[in-house]
C-alpha cells in the first residue's frame, strides 16, 4: 500500500515520509501490528510504500489502511493504492526495474529500494516471504538492466536538474552551485553540474564532516549551516536534498540579499520531500524554483522514447511472476 508521483502531489507525498533512519524501525512496527508479519517501508522524494506480508489479506488490508491513516485525512488517503499477491509483486519488481520512476529506467531506485530492505532485514521485520520476495526483485532488476535498454537515454534527478538549469542560464560554465544536504542525490546532481561547467561549488550539511567529505571529493568549498547569507549572495543555482520536516531555506533569506546579488537570476531546485524551500521563494521576480513534480514534465518525454523497452521488460516480468506464482 502507498503513493507515488502519479497518484499524489508533493504536499501529499510529504505528509507520508519516512526518513532514512526510520524505515527499520517503522517496517518493526508493522509487524506488531494484527495478522502482519513481516514489513518493509520504502520512502524516496516520489513515493511512499509498504510492503507486508499478512496472515489474513483483507484483515491485513483492513488494519494497514487504519495504521497509515493516524496523522492524516481522508483527502490523504484517497492517494493511496493498494496491491496484493501477483500485482504486488509485478509492481515491486516494476519499481526496482525503473519502470514506475518519474524518470524511466533511472538506476537510484534500485539502491533506495535494497537500502529499505537492509533496513527492514535488520530490524527483525521481514522473514521468508518478504526476503524470497525482495532478494527476487534485486535479481529481476539485474536481469532487466543487462538485457534490455531500458537505461539508454535515461536521465537521473541529478541530469533533469542540470538540464533546467541549462535553460535558464544557456551554459553553466564560471556559475556558482550551492549544495544543501550531503546525501547521494546531492552527489549526483553536483557532479552532473560540475561536468556541465559550473566551476565553483559550495556545499553545506548539518553534519559538516560529510558536507567536508563532498566538498574535498568534488573539490567544492565548505559553509557552515547557518552561515546563508554570504553564500546566497554567491550562488546562481541552489540544489537542496535535506532530511529536514521544515523548509530550510524561505523567501526572506533570498529577499534579504537580492540588492547585493545585484538582482542576477536564481535557481532554485528543491528535490527533497518534505520540500526544503519555502513555496513563497518562486514567487520573487528573478527566482526560479522548480520542485520535484515539476521535474516529470521532462522526464515524461524519456517514456515516449523508451515505449518499446517498456514493453520488452514487462514481458520478462511477467515470466518472473509466472515462475515464482
Amino acid at each position: 500500500m502507498g503513493l507515488n508521483h502519479e497518484t499524489a502531489p508533493v504536499e501529499v507525498r510529504e505528509h507520508f515520509a519516512v526518513s532514512e533512519d526510520q524505515l527499520g524501525s517503522q517496517a518493526r512496527k508493522l509487524t506488531e501490528l494484527t495478522t502482519i508479519a513481516e514489513g518493509v517501508v520504502i520512502s524516496t522524494c516520489n513515493r511512499m510504500e509498504v510492503y507486508v506480508a499478512a496472515e489474513d489479506r483483507q484483515m491485513g488490508l483492513d488494519v494497514l489502511r487504519q495504521h497509515l491513516s493516524e496523522g492524516h485525512d481522508d483527502e490523504d488517503m484517497s492517494h493511496l493504492y493498494q496491491k496484493c499477491g501477483d500485482d504486488a509483486k509485478q509492481h515491486l519488481f516494476a519499481l526496482v526495474c525503473g519502470l514506475d520512476s518519474m524518470v524511466l529506467g533511472e538506476t537510484e531506485i534500485f539502491g533506495q529500494v535494497k537500502h529499505a530492505y537492509k533496513q527492514a532485514f535488520e530490524a527483525g521485520a521481514t522473514k521468508g516471504v518478504l526476503n524470497r520476495l525482495f532478494q527476487k526483485s534485486f535479481a529481476v532488476g539485474k536481469r532487466i538492466r543487462t538485457h534490455t535498454r531500458i537505461q539508454m537515454g535515461a536521465t537521473s534527478v541529478g541530469n533533469v536538474a542540470v538540464d533546467l538549469a541549462e535553460k535558464i542560464f544557456g551554459k553553466l560554465n564560471g556559475s556558482h552551485v550551492m549544495i544543501i544536504g550531503a546525501g547521494e542525490t546531492s552527489r549526483l546532481v553536483a557532479k552532473s553540474m560540475i561536468s556541465r561547467g559550473a566551476s565553483q561549488l559550495t556545499v553545506t550539511n548539518r553534519s559538516i564532516e560529510r558536507a567536508r567529505s563532498l566538498a574535498e571529493e568534488l573539490n567544492g568549498e565548505v559553509v557552515p549551516f547557518d552561515s546563508w547569507e554570504e553564500a546566497l549572495v554567491k550562488a546562481d543555482v541552489i540544489v537542496s536534498s535535506t532530511g529536514a520536516s521544515e523548509p530550510v531555506l524561505h523567501a526572506s533569506q533570498i529577499e534579504a540579499v537580492r540588492r547585493k546579488r545585484k538582482f542576477r537570476p536564481l535557481f532554485l531546485i528543491d528535490i527533497a520531500v518534505p520540500r526544503d524551500i519555502e513555496a513563497q521563494a518562486g514567487d520573487i521576480e528573478e527566482v526560479y524554483l522548480y520542485d520535484i513534480d515539476k521535474l516529470q514534465q521532462l522526464a515524461s518525454l524519456a517514456k515516449e522514447s523508451r515505449a518499446k523497452q517498456v514493453t520488452l521488460c514487462e514481458q520478462m516480468i511477467a515470466e518472473e511472476i509466472s515462475q515464482t506464482s
